[in-house]
């Protein structure tokens, strides 16, 4: 078994590191070589494994489709029996169902079959009129000129797939055509990597859970039901750990049971420089773990790291450590923790897609960090797509990123934006 690489090897090879001024892009590049897959793989009935992640390449045992065959419902005939001029006109002989072979006699020049949408060409035939460009007179069909060309509306044996080629490629996450693209093929199973299992739990003195009595100078959690959400569409096993209370055994005690029973384990509070609290020196504790000041807003300290459950040699997990500010919480996990989850799930991530927008207003940005502002997108008079921001984006108003439906990504090296300017938008559908 491959040792995995300690914190400061990967820092070696990331150029500049630095965690007390960390770019984005280098943090994510350093989470990227820090986590591994999981191993296990297990075989599940097809309709389960939407949203799992594909194991093994699933390799096409036939051709698809298997035999030439008609994408229209018209006349199959023979391209080399068009007329160059006038019309066409071609005897039908007989009639290509679906689902059946053509029985007949090959049909000779000058002759046709009446063919339906996916019957199988009738052999020498090469070329598919759509009844709608025909008429009739008996037993001739007629072709006006121009009508079609040699190969027109034939599909050919294996031009979807060809027997042996990969249909569908390992770290694949299964989507509702791939499970109709392996029923095509026979696949009454496939191979996934087990589901990856993350543990999370909150922090903080301050912390009530829902139900319980909200004390002077006290806040319900919020960050839980959020990581909840988050972890729901990446369809890992959410294990929840509830509110730990800012004492070191407590603490210890959390981190000891997370790291037993999950791959990851995510906290929110506790890692901002000079928190009164135990959570940063109980996770330098129990594991290696490299806390970040990451040139960002917001979102700035963040913790990554491996955690033992017993002590060293014990069984490790993953850990990402984020701030307690709820909108921090989901801005960091969209910019480093989701991408790390798929990787370690054995999935390929890849970049989220970003939407070009015009800002609807002039927005303030110092160069030398990223930024994330909450943002609405809608459709202008004009057809582009124009931004504006939802109010007051300090990184405790929850309310600003419900009302949002994207976040605007103002990049590292830029600076401020004027209005009307051109801005990056990341769209939260089919994201959060």
């Amino acid at each position: 078994m491959n040792e995995l690489p300690s914190i400061e090897q990967i820092a070696s090879c990331v150029s500049g590191y630095d965690p007390n001024a960390l770019p984005v892009a280098q943090a994510q590049e350093f989470i990227a070589r820090f986590v591994t897959p999981v191993a296990a793989v297990e075989s599940i009935a097809l309709r389960a494994t939407l949203g799992r992640v594909l194991a093994a390449d699933v390799v096409s045992p036939i051709d698809v489709p298997a035999h030439d065959n008609s994408a229209m419902d018209g006349f199959a005939l023979r391209g080399a029996d068009l007329a160059a001029e006038g019309d066409t006109r071609l005897r039908v002989v007989g009639t290509g169902l679906a689902g059946q072979q053509f029985d007949g006699a090959a049909p000779a020049r000058g002759e046709c079959v009446r063919i339906m949408t996916g019957a199988v060409m009738p052999p020498g035939l090469d070329t598919v009129v759509p009844q709608e460009f025909t008429r009739s007179d008996g037993d001739v069909v007629v072709i006006p000129a121009g009508a079609v060309r040699t190969g027109d509306n034939r599909r050919l044996a294996g031009e979807d797939l060809a027997r042996g080629e990969a249909a569908l490629t390992a770290g694949r996450l299964i989507r509702p055509a791939d499970l109709g693209l392996a029923a095509s093929l026979g696949r009454a199973e496939l191979p996934v990597r087990r589901r990856l299992r993350v543990a999370f739990f909150s922090t903080g003195d301050e912390l009530r859970s829902i139900g319980e009595p909200l004390d002077a100078g006290c806040v319900y959690d919020s960050n839980r039901y959020t990581i909840h959400g988050m972890l729901a569409r990446l369809g890992v096993d959410a294990i929840d750990m509830g509110v730990v209370r800012d004492d070191p055994a407590a603490l210890e005690a959390a981190f000891r049971a997370a790291a037993d029973c999950a791959d990851a384990v995510i906290t929110s509070g506790g890692v901002s420089v000079g928190e009164a609290d135990y959570t940063k020196q109980t996770m330098a504790k129990l594991g290696e773990v490299a806390f970040w000041r990451i040139a960002m807003r917001p979102g700035r300290p963040m913790a990554i790291g491996r955690i033992h459950a017993a002590g060293p040699g014990s069984k490790a997990a993953v850990l990402f450590g984020l701030p307690g500010n709820p909108v921090a919480v989901m801005v960091t996990f969209y910019a480093f923790v989701r991408d790390a989850l798929l990787r370690m799930a054995g999935a390929a991530p890849e970049p989220l897609p970003m939407l070009s927008a015009r800002s609807a207003e002039a927005i303030r940005k110092k160069p030398g960090r990223t930024e994330y502002q909450r943002g609405r997108v809608v459709r202008g008079a004009d057809g582009d797509w124009h931004v504006s921001l939802t109010g007051a984006q300090g990184s405790g108003i929850l309310r600003s990123m419900s009302q949002a439906n994207g976040l605007v990504v103002l990049r590292h090296e830029q600076g401020s934006v004027a209005a009307g300017e051109r801005v990056d938008v990341m769209p939260f559908d089919g994201l959060v």
